[in-house]
């Protein structure tokens, strides 16, 4: 928790100064009522006493009343921007962490928990911060200032207070013991409940599809219920404190009164009136320091769930991403648009068994490199290694003659156009989401209209109504996958690379879009290096050089004439997509 205060500014510290101040002010201005009730009581039993003498001190109450209320509608605005002010910071820090993660910590915290720790955790700790600055500093100063005014007032009342409290502590215990197991949990389920409503909302054109509603509310409700269940159990405990705190206060102000006239019967006539008086005093104070401690107990109930908040966020914070960056920035003119692998083998980290094995091969620029083989043969995981979503197990992985794992992230970013095995879309204009993203090379990107004309996206662009300017929905759900697929890929065109990545984004295109897009990135950019994963032949066949992968091994390197006669694993694939006279007439 204390990790999280140094995200306190010099002004938040002068801002708390300010606080404390005010909350000083407000419990002295709060204990000095009974006071003037006390002068009040002696007044009105003293013959003689004037009615302009107790509607003053009348007057002094209320004034101090007022004060005290301004100053608490200040600190409560104060610490409000103040805990506001900080959980907007660390939203901001946990989002640019997150944003800083590489695959392998993206997998080791699921997106549901992640949004749970963005969201519900940090407004834990702002509801802990908002609370705890009041109550942290006016029940200490109020308790003790209340007892030091009380000391003196009567040994059998203080021996009642000091009971009562007692028991207060007592059941506070109790309730803490039975509760703050329960926050950690709690925590937990309300990831499962964000997991599953998250994996529906996404899923829900398959749920209608297979008529899984029933399934899917039955595994939401489990969820669900279990949720509900542990917070049902945990309020209807908290739930207990309310009237144990209003048997003890109404008690301990019974038990004040009845050995406060048992003092006054046993008083000499002259000491009655100062008896009365001290009673009434001490207990207005008796409750100042009960409600001190109820304070400070609402604090440790809040507190142990802001605690735990606040570990799930430092355990983000705290994740070092696996992807250390380089500091090269830089490169030599000679080897510009060059990739090689060299003995490049790769698990992931929770896996036992090799993805990609011994792989190595160079391409040249203006070369383009083809990746194709069967299901789960590893070729969206070797593309993955480029731009290092991952960092290789073994061996190197060189761009433009230098290791990747040197390179400035930002560096090698700008070298790169990605297009990935599934168009990521936003929610944002057509042209937005073309023109998406910073570039070092700004200057000398193509514009987004030529990026589209290229891609074969401007001809269903231009029909639209808004045009450039019309708003694709959250996915790109009010487009089709080919749609999509150009857009995405106009997207790296726009940004105008060393090389491209197309990984298997020619998939939901037509034959006859797929080849004329291929055609027109080859005229216009003849000078980049293209690397292209995909599982049709046809898209592949014309390209410099063919890598087949099989079960994460190169299987064979070549062109497709080469591989046609050497390489079994491509003849298969090649022979299930196409005749054989119409292979031998390609």
């Amino acid at each position: 928790m204390f990790k999280l205060f140094k995200n306190f500014n010099k002004k938040d510290f002068f801002i708390i100064l300010i606080i404390i101040a005010l909350i000083v002010g407000q419990v002295y201005l709060e204990l000095k009522i009974p006071d003037y009730m006390s002068e009040i009581t002696r007044l009105v039993e003293t013959e003689g006493s004037k009615m302009s003498d107790i509607l003053v001190q009348g007057g002094y109450m209320l004034l101090c009343a007022l004060i005290s209320l301004v100053s608490a509608c200040i600190v409560g605005y104060l610490t409000s921007k103040t805990s506001a002010t900080l959980s907007k910071r660390i939203r901001k820090k946990l989002f640019m962490k997150v944003q800083e993660f590489g695959m392998e910590e993206m997998k080791s915290f699921s997106v549901a928990s992640l949004i749970t720790r963005t969201t519900n955790d940090i407004t834990q700790i702002e509801m802990f911060i908002a609370m705890g600055l009041q109550m942290l500093i006016k029940s200490p100063i109020m308790a003790v200032w209340a007892v030091c005014k009380i000391l003196n007032k009567g040994i059998e009342w203080s021996i009642a207070t000091g009971v009562a409290l007692l028991i207060l502590i007592v059941v506070i215990i109790i309730l803490m013991i039975l509760v703050i197991p329960n926050f950690k949990k709690v925590q937990k389920y309300i990831d499962d409940v964000n997991n599953v409503a998250r994996e529906n909302l996404k899923g829900i054109r398959v749920v209608h599809a297979y008529n899984a509603e029933e399934y899917e509310q039955e595994k939401f409700g489990q969820k669900n219920n279990n949720l509900t269940k542990i917070q049902m159990f945990n309020q209807k405990t908290m739930a207990l404190m309310q009237p144990m705190m209003y048997l003890v206060m109404h008690a301990l102000t019974l038990s004040i009164y009845i050995i406060g006239a048992f003092l006054i019967e046993d008083a000499i006539i002259t000491a009655k009136i100062e008896v009365f008086s001290n009673m009434v005093v001490f207990s207005s104070y008796a409750m100042q320091v009960l409600m001190s401690f109820l304070m400070l107990t609402a604090i440790f109930i809040i507190y142990p769930r802001a605690n735990v908040s606040a570990k799930r966020i430092n355990e983000v914070l705290d994740t070092e991403s696996s992807i250390k960056d380089g500091n090269v920035s830089k490169t030599d003119e000679k080897n510009i648009g060059t990739i090689e692998f060299k003995d490049v083998s790769f698990k992931y980290p929770d896996g036992q068994d090799y993805v990609l094995k011994d792989i190595s091969f160079k391409v040249n620029k203006g070369e383009t490199l083809a990746i194709i083989g069967g299901t789960g043969s590893g070729k969206s995981t070797l593309v993955n290694l480029i731009p290092r979503f991952y960092d290789a197990t073994e061996g190197n992985i060189f761009v433009d003659g230098v290791n990747v794992k040197d390179y400035n992230s930002k560096y090698l970013y700008n070298k790169i156009g990605y297009v990935p095995q599934k168009a990521v879309l936003f929610k944002d204009t057509i042209e937005n989401n073309i023109d998406y993203g910073e570039n070092d090379n700004k200057k000398n990107s193509v514009s987004v209209k030529e990026a589209a004309r290229i891609a074969q996206a401007s001809e269903f662009i231009e029909s639209i109504k808004g045009g450039y300017q019309d708003e694709i929905s959250q996915s790109g759900t009010n487009l089709s996958g080919g749609q999509k697929q150009r857009i995405s890929i106009a997207r790296a065109i726009k940004k105008n690379p060393e090389i491209f990545i197309f990984d298997d984004s020619f998939s939901a295109l037509d034959y006859k879009t797929d080849a004329t897009l291929r055609s027109e990135i080859k005229k216009n950019y003849s000078d980049k290096t293209n690397i292209i994963v995909a599982q049709r032949v046809g898209t592949i066949m014309d390209a410099d050089k063919i890598l087949v992968l099989d079960e994460g091994k190169c299987v064979g390197l070549g062109t497709h004439k080469e591989l046609l006669e050497n390489c079994e694993v491509y003849k298969e694939i090649a022979y299930s997509q196409f005749r054989e006279e119409e292979l031998a007439s390609e």
